[in-house]
């Protein structure tokens, strides 16, 4: 009896034969394969695509960071309490704050009551929102800033009415290169150079900056900076920023403000994933539909293949086979609508990366998670359709069809 009993004992399916089954019917309709693999596909691409713009936008910013550096603070005239004016920063406030240890770099704006124009003919009250205000020699070393065009000033044309544009001021000038006038105070000036972006001092990008000497002996500069940047050690950052108020004003610090520029496109890198939340929410939600895609897809599939099923388990099929059919069906259908999900990210991120000049980057974590959520799905999606199939009669199987 022992022998018989292991005679009649099923046969194991080698996995080849099991992703023969399982793919059978997907063999035979390919067009509903394309639609049911489309739902998941869509929202794999949105979360990979969410989270790879979200990541290539944060790398952007630490890579701006990285050349930015994170270790310049700006210097500036604190408030009066009273009167809510604005108290002046003394004349040698830059060279305080250079003596201060561990400070590598200082350098110094002062505001002007003046604006500039491409010609006289242009009212005065135009002002473009460009600001105009006398530089000192070391600012470009001070801000890391390069010259899209030109030069910078330097002891001798800081002596003459020549003038160093922002960007920004340059754009609404629409001057493109060195070279050309604008007027200041009833005198042209000479454009020397126009700057390149700066997004750790975007106040400079909207100005036009002439030298220190020209603009006390022209422009009616006093000498006081408006502003003062410094560069120092990244060991010594923190402490450079308690030092500064006591040594610009000794005897009242607390009227001397210190801020850190590059504090915000921290916080900006920080929180780049916030609002990504939502559009990760959205996207799971489309796998979700898909799943539920696939699910109907695969319940359709056991009505149609009644047949079918109730053939393989006359002839031996347990429904331990049947539900591993099924199951697997579920699983390769979902795995190709994955599979193309992430490549259509990929390819959306990359679009969106090249286009706003950021770098392409796909974190693995979100393409391994991605394809793993989507055998899940497709998991749960077809538990419920084989364990069905795995429940019907052969006899009522083979009698309805």
């Amino acid at each position: 009896m022992s022998r018989r009993r292991a005679s009649l004992a099923p046969a194991r399916l080698a996995p080849r034969d099991v992703l023969h089954t399982g793919s059978a019917g997907m063999r035979s309709r390919p067009t509903r394969v394309v639609l049911s693999a489309l739902g998941i596909a869509l929202g794999i691409a949105t979360m990979i695509a969410v989270i790879g713009i979200s990541a290539s936008s944060k790398q952007q910013l630490l890579d701006e960071l990285d050349k930015l550096g994170t270790n310049m603070l700006v210097v500036t005239p604190g408030t009066d309490l009273l009167t809510g004016r604005k108290i002046p920063l003394a004349p040698d406030a830059a060279g305080r704050v250079a003596r201060i240890d561990g400070v590598e770099h200082v350098g110094a704006t002062g505001t002007l009551p003046h604006t500039v124009r491409r010609s006289e003919k242009i009212p005065d009250t135009i002002t473009g929102g460009i600001t105009v205000q006398s530089a000192s020699q070391d600012l470009p070393a001070t801000l890391r800033a390069t010259l899209r065009s030109g030069t910078w000033l330097n002891q001798a044309t800081g002596r003459y009415p020549s003038v160093v544009l922002g960007d920004v001021a340059a754009r609404r000038l629409g001057i493109a290169s060195a070279g050309g006038q604008v007027y200041i105070d009833d005198q042209y000036f000479t454009v020397l150079g126009i700057l390149d972006p700066l997004p750790l001092a975007p106040e400079i990008a909207r100005s036009a900056l002439v030298g220190q000497d020209v603009a006390r002996e022209r422009l009616g500069f006093d000498g006081r900076p408006t502003t003062v940047y410094e560069r120092s050690a990244d060991d010594r950052v923190a402490a450079v920023h308690d030092l500064i108020p006591r040594a610009v004003d000794p005897r009242t610090p607390r009227d001397v403000g210190v801020s850190d520029p590059s504090a915000g496109l921290r916080a900006k890198a920080a929180t780049e994933g916030a609002f990504s939340s939502l559009l990760l929410g959205l996207g799971a939600v489309a796998l979700l539909v898909g799943g539920v895609g696939v699910a109907n897809t695969m319940i359709i599939s056991v009505l149609e293949r009644r047949y079918e099923i109730g053939l393989r388990r006359s002839i031996g099929a347990t429904r331990g086979q049947i539900r591993g059919q099924f199951v697997t069906e579920s699983l390769i259908l979902s795995g190709l609508g994955g599979a193309a999900g992430i490549v259509l990210g990929a390819l959306a991120t990359g679009v969106y990366a090249v286009s706003g000049g950021m770098p392409w980057v796909i974190p693995l974590w979100a393409v391994g998670g991605g394809f793993a959520a989507t055998l899940a799905i497709g998991t749960l999606a077809g538990l419920y359709p084989a364990v069905r199939a795995s429940r019907l009669s052969p006899t009522l199987a083979l009698h309805a069809a």
